[in-house]
């Protein structure tokens, strides 16, 4: 018999309508299904009649249907129960929930990953920035190789029993100081051998210096690369010119494209040795579907594009009224790559790669990124912070690589530890808590300021996101 007593339908059930199919997603096992109209009819219901408090019933979910002008026979209705409680035994529907636990971790901090910000300048002057156009709200200045190396030396101590490290070049616009991205590298890859360790290097830039030397360099040394690029043409410059106010598309996008060809094959999960073209969309191109669309014509086929996170008073920010045209994108963006992918047509998007057969763990599900307490970035003058949207907010200073021993902030460490999916009250009950892990730190603060309470917009984005991403997938296996 179907067992739900003490079960809740809508915390571990997420039933949607996407295309042209009713899906049911199973939450805990991570199991799709595909439902004809009446089932899908009959597990609303449920979800209904339980949150009202009513018991799950033959008759009460019958005569429910029945006032919403459904007709189900009692035979019909008995045989989709069965089906349920088939779906329930295998584990794969009504599966059970996941127990609530809070992460352990050691006491000191493992760091995994740093974010070196090699540049606190830009030869763009992109107008949502979160750096300050570069600055991060101070002074503009390059890192200098003694500080770079002294990052790399904490990353390899501060990581422990961990043989791979991470480190990303960041700005800023990091190939303004390239010649020191250059011998951090040597020095990377030298001083990691030397202690039974690897470094995996990446590095995130507007391309606007993106010459063939740099691309042979970063092919040469298998550094995985971002490439900021927003879509279309007048998209681009209007939100990334120069500081004299000229767009940057025309001298970027052949760059980007010349990167590309040379690195044909990528990850779609950004993990190996990759590169993807990351853009950002703002109220002023809510068909940013178009911008995705653009791109893969051009032969740039590994992109992520991210909505963008502003305060209200600015006129790129989000608008009441912006959701629905965002959400219907995202619907259209889902229908444009399923025929693209028939026409076998090799590409990525980002936000609709899901792993429903492996993926993070479920302590990573819980706590995402690690930003504070396994992954840090690193300023210019050797400051820490939990991460590069928090480089320059002094409350967020987490200690300095010229401390005599550098330590985390054991606060702060505590503070990030902490915001993980169970101490936020809308993640809980949420269907979608395991796929976001509560969202991003950076946007949480700035909307919340608090770091367990939710950017409620992104969240929005991110549940249709990953809707779409699951229609996709029971899509391509048919």
């Amino acid at each position: 018999m179907l067992n739900l007593e003490g079960y809740k339908i809508g915390k571990n059930v997420h039933a949607y309508h996407q295309g042209d199919i009713n899906v049911a997603y199973d939450i805990n096992s991570g199991s799709l299904h595909v439902l004809d109209d009446l089932t899908f009819d009959v597990l609303q219901i449920m979800d209904k009649l339980q949150k009202e408090g009513k018991a799950l019933l033959v008759q009460e979910i019958s005569s429910s249907l029945q006032s919403e002008g459904k007709n189900c026979s009692e035979k019909e209705l008995e045989e989709i129960l069965g089906e349920f409680e088939e779906l329930q035994q295998e584990g794969t529907l009504f599966s059970s929930e996941a127990e609530e636990w809070n992460p352990v971790y050691p006491e000191r901090p493992i760091i995994k990953s740093i974010c070196l910000h090699v540049a606190h300048d830009c030869n763009l002057r992109c107008k949502y920035c979160f750096a300050g156009t570069g600055a991060f709200g101070g002074d503009r200045g390059l890192m200098n190789l003694e500080t770079g190396k002294k990052g790399i030396d904490f990353v390899l101590d501060a990581s422990g029993h961990r043989k791979h490290c991470e480190v990303d070049f960041f700005g800023g616009e990091p190939l303004l100081n390239f010649q020191v991205v250059k011998d951090l590298v040597a020095y990377g890859r030298k001083a990691a051998a030397e202690r039974g360790k690897t470094i995996k290097f990446t590095l995130t830039t507007n391309a606007v210096l993106l010459t063939e030397e740099v691309q042979n360099f970063l092919e040469n040394e298998d550094i995985s690369v971002v490439l900021s690029i927003d879509g279309r043409p007048e998209v681009h410059d209007r939100m990334r010119p120069y500081a004299s106010g000229k767009g940057s598309y025309e001298q970027v996008i052949p760059r980007i494209q010349q990167f590309a060809k040379k690195r044909p094959e990528s990850s779609p999960y950004a993990v190996g040795t990759y590169y993807y073209a990351r853009g950002t969309y703002t109220h002023f191109n809510l068909d940013f579907d178009k911008d995705v669309d653009h791109l893969l014509d051009l032969g740039v086929n590994q992109i992520s594009l991210e909505p963008v996170v502003a305060t209200p008073d600015q006129p790129y920010a989000f608008q009441e009224g912006d959701k629905p045209e965002i959400l219907k994108s995202y619907d259209r963006l889902g229908e444009d790559l399923l025929a693209r992918k028939k026409k076998g047509e090799d590409f990525s998007f980002f936000h609709f790669n899901v792993a429903l057969d492996g993926g993070p763990c479920l302590p990573k599900r819980l706590t995402g990124c690690g930003a504070g307490h396994e992954y840090v970035a690193i300023s210019p003058e050797g400051d820490l912070y939990p991460c590069h949207q928090f480089v320059g907010q002094e409350e967020f200073k987490m200690g300095s690589l010229w401390d005599e021993k550098p330590e985390l902030d054991s606060n702060l460490v505590q503070s990030f530890r902490n915001a993980h999916v169970y101490s936020k009250a809308s993640c809980r009950e949420c269907w979608a808590r395991f796929s976001c892990s509560g969202g991003c730190h950076a946007a949480n603060h700035a909307f919340s300021g608090k770091l367990t309470e939710v950017y409620t917009l992104g969240c929005e984005f991110q549940k249709k996101r990953l809707e779409v991403a699951l229609y996709l997938q029971i899509k391509e296996k048919n």
